[in-house]
């Protein structure tokens, strides 16, 4: 087991397991399914960044070669990110040069390991879990959304990003220009490979080969049978990889940052929102991976910030695109059944193959085909069942749920995120608000004796309603404040407590403390572990 905040144990330096036959088995066909669906991705992200599409390719190769090994999650899977594509695009614009923006990215990379070794990862425990289950699910109706177009051969918004605005319009509008301007090969392909990912897994002589590398044999082939046909589809819809001839020119597609303009302050500023933006990014995916994983590990947080701090700062060196831990490839690389970090590994390792060898093969993939299985992977996360499993949790979990599941759609994830947070918060303050003590009125004679039990921890949210409580408590009663259950009291509700129990005689009331203390420190960690 590995510790939330970011150690190893013993089990994560156990080299071995990464390559048992049984994960093997399961590893390689996922990493084959995560490399079909970051291929586009990761060419896409770069043309919306502004960036050459070489870079995308490399930032996917070292997210799952470097970070792969480095990082402490066993599924999660790193690489370029939509939600990044505005901030880089912006950034390379203001700061003149593709050079100087990798100059950025090498100090973001940077702030990231340090971020990571003051243990500011930490923060990943704090996010609701109804938050969490939003943010999956509107990351799945946003694939559905944005893939729908690909499916059906209308390719103006090439990655499919995450955001609902689009450069022609929005999320909406694209599909309603898809509808209108359909390429039936297009469609057909998409059909046969939906077909293929929902009942090929079911004929058990059948299942030992991946859905989605048939879907991708059988796409090419119906590609190239529809060549010179009515059904014939566009370049722009088959996957578009930059071709390389030589040596020479392979190693002339890298780019070094511009190390001169290291005391320009706009670099440091994009260096810092780089920073705080994909840390954010990176640990919001890896506390939804968490979730999914079906064994239910724990990703540690603070090596995770290290990791991607690392891969960013070889991305800026060698002229990369900022990456974060990503939930559509991560959510792929579930779905296809990945069980250790091998899975991303051996996607950065495809990645690299075929850029060195292969790219002209790779180039007749059709886009629809792999629309459709990131169109599974979005039914998958956004499954009716989900909203009614939220739905029976109760109003404090469907609305912040719901809440997080509009504003991601509709703005990014970010924001969308924030937006949910906000919302969750709120429940928990309310709940938190209403369950400072417990409250008893016994009859003592012609009194009322009022016992007001607190609760294990009372907290300076809990100020406002027992001051509530204590002044509304009728005249000439006896009341008995007990702390007997109480591990801490907030200073400030203390203070409340004192100038009741002095106070109280102007109202014939007499105040009884009993188990209260002057004074309660926070626990140290140490006294919280369970020790047997």
């Amino acid at each position: 087991m590995q510790n939330k905040q970011g150690g190893m144990s013993a089990d994560s330096l156990n080299l071995k397991k990464y390559f048992l036959t049984k994960n093997l088995k399961k590893d390689l066909p996922a990493g084959l399914v995560v490399f079909l669906v970051a291929l586009p991705l990761c060419l896409g992200i770069a043309l919306a960044s502004g960036a050459p599409l070489f870079s995308g390719i490399l930032s996917g190769i070292i997210g799952g070669i470097v970070i792969g090994t480095l990082s402490g999650s066993q599924l999660s899977v790193a690489g370029p990110a939509a939600g990044l594509t505005v901030i880089v695009l912006n950034a390379i614009t203001g700061l003149g040069s593709f050079e100087v923006f990798l100059l950025s990215l090498v100090i973001a990379g940077a702030i990231q390991i340090i971020l990571g070794l003051v243990k500011a990862g930490t923060i990943a425990n704090y996010f609701p879990s109804a938050v969490i289950e939003g943010m999956l699910a509107a990351i799945g109706i946003i694939l559905i959304m944005k893939q729908f177009p690909h499916a059906v051969g209308f390719d103006s918004d090439f990655e499919g990003d995450e955001g609902f605005q689009t450069d022609t319009g929005n999320t909406f509008s694209g599909i309603l220009n898809a509808l209108s301007k359909i390429n039936y090969g297009a469609v057909i392909i998409s059909l046969v490979s939906l077909a293929l990912m929902i009942y090929w897994p079911k004929v058990k002589k059948l299942a030992a080969i991946p859905a989605p590398l048939m879907v991708v044999v059988i796409g090419v082939l119906l590609g190239y049978l529809f060549a010179g046909t009515n059904l014939a589809l566009l370049d722009k819809q088959f996957v578009q990889i930059p071709l390389v001839n030589s040596t020479k020119e392979f190693f002339g597609l890298f780019k070094s940052p511009d190390f001169n303009a290291i005391g320009n302050k706009t670099v440091w500023i994009t260096a810092f929102t780089i920073a705080v933006v994909a840390s954010l990014e990176t640990l919001l995916s890896l506390e939804a991976v968490d979730k999914i994983d079906p064994i239910k590990r724990i990703s540690p947080t603070n090596r995770e910030l290290v990791a991607q701090g690392a891969g960013n700062l070889v991305s800026g060196l060698l002229g990369g695109l900022p990456m974060t831990a990503v939930i559509v490839r991560s959510s792929a690389n579930v779905n296809a059944g990945g069980r250790t970090k091998m899975s991303a590994i051996f996607h950065g390792v495809l990645l690299l193959i075929c850029l060195l060898a292969i790219p002209s093969l790779l180039n007749k993939i059709p886009l629809s085909c792999l629309a459709a299985i990131l169109l599974t992977v979005g039914y998958k996360l956004a499954k009716v069942s989900l909203f009614k499993h939220m739905w029976h949790k109760g109003l404090d979990q469907f609305i912040p749920f719901v809440i997080t599941i509009i504003a991601v759609v509709f703005t990014d994830l970010l924001i969308g995120v924030g937006i949910g947070m906000l919302v969750g918060i709120f429940y928990i303050l309310r709940t938190n608000l209403r369950n400072p003590y417990f409250y008893t009125i016994a009859p003592n004679g012609e009194k009322n004796t009022i016992r007001i039990k607190l609760a294990e921890e009372v907290s300076f949210l809990n100020k406002a309603a027992i001051q509530i409580t204590l002044t509304s408590l009728p005249k000439g009663s006896d009341v008995i404040i007990d702390g007997s259950h109480s591990r801490y009291i907030d200073p400030d509700v203390l203070e409340i407590i004192e100038n009741y129990k002095h106070n109280a005689y102007t109202k014939g009331i007499i105040v009884q403390l009993q188990d209260i203390k002057e004074r309660y420190d926070i626990p140290p960690l140490k006294d919280l572990i369970y020790k047997p």
